[in-house]
């Protein structure tokens, strides 16, 4: 996160010195979206070096479902049965294609889930605050208080930032550039122009996507429950769109 913010710094400079700097209003939704994202990460992490992958990963996907709560309750849109039908289609297929096991531990499982919630906040605090902020904006904002949050979690632990091989520091660079910068952006960049409860579920592809890549570049076959899972959220996915009314 802090590769990312450093990255994106000099756009974002550029972009306030031809501009105006944003109200304090959306500035703080910018810097609660960081925090809940933060949040999620370290949830996550911790979850799968206590649990494994699999669960924790598998949990951490229920969020658009919290993010269909949270726009039942706060933004007060009432969401149709094909939203929750395809949601949890769609989550029945992840499971399928993370290969779902039962006996994870139950923090790591607990943490998993508390990801869910804080990932489905950090969806819905960034459909407001794009709203007034532009994408690189909220982006740099963001990824600065995540930054800070993580670097306080770090330190907290007891986990260090220094010492590792140069092969280790290459892939923060590149998680950075991929992940964060292009990841991300490219999510807050689609919640400027769709609603949450419709991002939310496409990100339920993910299992998919690495399922494919798995195959292509570590020669991993696909067993049948991953073919199927996958098209279940592809089917999940596109009963989503289609309650919401947005464009297959």
């Amino acid at each position: 996160m802090a590769i990312a913010t450093v990255l994106v710094a000099t756009p974002f400079a550029i972009r306030i010195i031809k501009g105006s700097w944003p109200p304090w209003s959306a500035i703080r939704l910018a810097f609660l979206g960081g925090i809940l994202f933060a949040a999620d990460i370290a949830a996550w992490a911790t979850g799968v070096v206590l649990s494994g992958a699999t669960n924790p990963t598998l949990l951490a996907n229920t969020a658009p479902l919290w993010v269909g709560l949270g726009t039942l309750i706060f933004f007060r849109k009432r969401l149709g049965s094909g939203f929750w039908i395809g949601t949890v289609i769609a989550l029945l297929g992840a499971g399928l294609v993370l290969g779902l096991e039962r006996d994870g531990q139950t923090i790591g499982l607990l943490l998993g889930l508390l990801a869910a919630v804080f990932y489905a906040g950090y969806f819905l605090v960034t459909q407001l605050a794009r709203e007034k902020l532009d994408s690189l904006n909220y982006f740099w904002l963001a990824a600065m208080s995540s930054a800070a949050v993580l670097l306080v979690f770090s330190w907290g632990l007891g986990q260090p930032l220094t010492g590792y091989p140069p092969s280790t520091y290459l892939t923060f660079v590149a998680m950075a550039v991929i992940t964060q910068i292009l990841g991300y952006f490219s999510i807050i960049f689609a919640l400027g122009h769709l609603p949450a409860s419709i991002v939310a579920p496409f990100l339920l592809g993910q299992p998919v996507i690495t399922a494919i890549l798995a195959g292509f570049l570590l020669g991993e076959a696909f067993s049948s429950s991953q073919i199927l899972g996958g098209l279940a959220v592809l089917a999940g996915v596109l009963v989503v769109v289609r309650s919401q009314g947005g464009a297959a």
